[in-house]
């Protein structure tokens, strides 16, 4: 990490976010923005999921997740998602519109997936590789960098992808640090938490 924060358990930044979620709505914010950022097999999809029940569990309503999966145009496209996420929804929802965009469709390997909406007065969580550069965290309310020790994450994505492992993890990798390197984004993190 680039940073000299030490980064904390998963449950004290759970603890935070979801503080931070309800003073936003306390203080006239009802789509408070929350980016969860981190390599890939780091937790971000399971953090996301804990986050959005804790939120649920205290609040009235469930927060809207995006996957930026959803957004990648395919396994080369982790630049092209990230600015598909700024463009197309969080420049939109920071401006009180809607938002609405396609989603990439694996299969065919193009732009042709479902079409979403999001009109906010929920917070929205954004989570995956890719969603927390310079351009997006000054879109957003809370952001989220998730760590873990790059063995337990290649065992993670092996298990999640082993078809792909040997073709894809090295392509994936590879951009990665392309955009970490020049995002940063693990530094501009409001929280840094270790799984």
């Amino acid at each position: 990490m680039t940073n000299s924060r030490n980064p904390l358990s998963l449950n004290e930044v759970l603890d935070i976010a979801t503080t931070q979620l309800f003073e936003n709505i306390d203080k006239g914010n009802p789509t408070p923005i929350v980016l969860i950022d981190g390599r890939s097999g780091s937790g971000k999809t399971t953090f996301a999921k804990s986050l959005q029940n804790r939120f649920f569990q205290q609040g009235e309503t469930a927060p809207r997740i995006i996957h930026m999966d959803d957004l990648y145009d395919g396994w080369t496209g982790l630049q092209a998602g990230s600015d598909y996420l700024t463009r197309m929804i969080l420049a939109i929802i920071k401006a009180g519109k809607t938002a609405s965009w396609q989603e990439f469709d694996w299969v065919s390997g193009a732009r042709t997936g479902a079409w979403r909406e999001f009109e906010g007065g929920t917070p929205l969580i954004v989570e995956g590789c890719g969603s927390l550069s310079g351009a997006s965290a000054e879109l957003a309310n809370l952001t989220i960098w998730i760590d873990a020790d790059a063995e337990v994450r290649q065992q993670r994505w092996n298990a999640r992808e082993p078809e792909s492992h040997s073709t894809f993890w090295p392509i994936w990798a590879a951009q990665e640090e392309d955009f970490y390197a020049r995002e940063k984004s693990d530094a501009i993190a409001d929280l840094v938490g270790r799984n």
